[in-house]
């Protein structure tokens, strides 16, 4: 586990975080905000190791070999409770009743607080949000709820109106590929293309720069863009069926579509090859370049944004990707 110096990026959010510990200022609910992978679950673990460490370096990071940080690292501090829930899609109140409202009228078995993580708070259900309202509302001296989620508008407004509200931000291009090269261990080039997906989520480019059928999956997607033009509504749907089966996040590979189109455009307007994500493709970019107008780009690149709010809306996937298709043929 990580602690505050080697997390990659959130150095303004960490810096809000270090200071609350130093100043004993730490509030009693917290709601760290940002996409998957971003990294909320990494610092929320490491302000909890803080927290309870024995002996805090300069008071505000975690020492790393006390008891309570080595039951931090090892997932098994008593007083550092991550929630769990059995429905996928749903945290309910018997869930949150038992495993924090009850919980927490017990004290602390060894450290100074009782803290408690929730994952994917989003998921709360209208009921188990009203039931933690009240801990929140008027919680003990030494209890701490810190909510993770992707979405902070899907939280009741009484919630948000009662938690300190704390934002990830993308982390700098240039730190994720180093932490890709030193820790993952991949090339340059490759490092590159997972940065340029990634967009500042270090999670989401760890994942890629590990997935066992990227290649693959961008092999596809590569085939499937030089191509477009000349394919039948057939050879269309057949590639949508192959989409589905791939085993990655569909938002993912629109990615893909959208950095490749991002090249065409930088192409289009600058002729630079050094600039591109794609730059052993430069032939088939300055191809299309050349041959797609602005606005044919542009349209396709909307196309990519309507065609990624519509699936996360459950809109039917066959159909979504094949108007996205269509768009890409039409404007290519």
């Amino acid at each position: 586990m990580p602690n505050f110096e080697e997390i990659i990026g959130h150095k303004q959010m960490i810096e809000h975080l270090k200071n609350a510990i130093q100043l004993e200022k730490v509030s009693h609910a917290y709601i760290f905000e940002g996409e998957k992978g971003c990294g909320k679950r990494t610092v929320s673990e490491a302000f909890a190791a803080a927290l309870q460490c024995e002996h805090q370096k300069e008071g505000t990071d975690a020492c790393g070999t006390c008891k309570s940080c080595r039951q931090a690292a090892s997932k098994n501090h008593p007083d550092i409770i991550h929630i769990i829930h059995e429905k996928p899609n749903s945290i309910g109140v018997e869930e949150i009743r038992e495993q924090v409202v009850n919980d927490m009228l017990i004290k602390p078995y060894s450290s100074k607080y009782k803290i408690y993580i929730i994952s994917e708070a989003e998921k709360l259900t209208a009921q188990a949000q009203n039931a933690l309202l009240k801990t929140i509302e008027e919680p003990p001296s030494y209890g701490i709820i810190i909510l993770l989620t992707s979405n902070a508008s899907a939280l009741l407004p009484t919630i948000l109106s009662r938690c300190v509200v704390l934002s990830m931000k993308p982390a700098a291009d240039n730190l994720v590929k180093k932490y890709l090269m030193e820790h993952v261990e991949i090339p340059d080039y490759q490092a590159d293309l997972c940065v340029a997906f990634a967009q500042g989520n270090v999670g989401k480019a760890v994942r890629l720069a590990t997935s066992e059928n990227f290649n693959e999956i961008k092999s596809a997607a590569l085939h499937l863009l030089k191509n477009a033009k000349t394919m039948e509504m057939s050879d269309i749907i057949a590639a949508v069926k192959a989409i589905s089966e791939y085993k990655i996040d569909i938002q993912d590979y629109l990615d893909l579509l959208a950095v490749w189109y991002r090249d065409v455009l930088y192409f289009k307007a600058t002729k630079d090859i050094n600039g591109l994500v794609f730059q052993d493709q430069y032939k088939d970019i300055m191809q299309q370049a050349n041959e797609s107008s602005y606005e044919g780009i542009e349209e396709i690149v909307e196309g990519i944004k309507k065609a990624n709010i519509r699936l996360k809306a459950n809109v039917n996937f066959d159909l979504t990707m094949q108007l996205l298709f269509l768009q890409i043929k039409e404007n290519f």
